[in-house]
């Protein structure tokens, strides 16, 4: 699947207020979400050793989903088709690689 194709789909599913012009919920969604990354991450530190087996995976891989979700809903808030978000991503990633400021601190570097 496309990203595009999965941010058009996924927008189907999308009900909360103001649809089309809301880009806080999202957002908010977004923090929340990843908080629950990082909470199954701690989770498998904490109890697991850090092992990452089948099951902890498998949640994880869920909630990467929640969070593409919202990165699909807050792209479409603000008028950005996701593929134009990736590619827009990969490229300041480049530039940073060629300039040799992947490391570092800063939006601009």
């Amino acid at each position: 699947m496309q990203l595009n194709e999965y941010q058009s789909k996924s927008r189907d599913t999308a009900k909360y207020p103001n649809v089309g012009n809301n880009p806080i919920y999202p957002t908010l969604g977004l923090a929340g979400e990843s908080g629950e990354v990082s909470d199954k991450v701690k989770k498998v530190l904490r109890d697991n050793d850090g092992v990452f087996d089948v099951t902890s995976k498998k949640a994880l891989m869920l909630e990467l989903g929640d969070v593409l979700w919202y990165v699909a809903q807050l792209s479409s808030e603000l008028g950005f088709e996701l593929e134009e978000v990736a590619t827009a991503n990969l490229e300041k990633l480049a530039s940073r690689a060629k300039r040799g400021k992947i490391g570092g601190s800063g939006d601009v570097r």
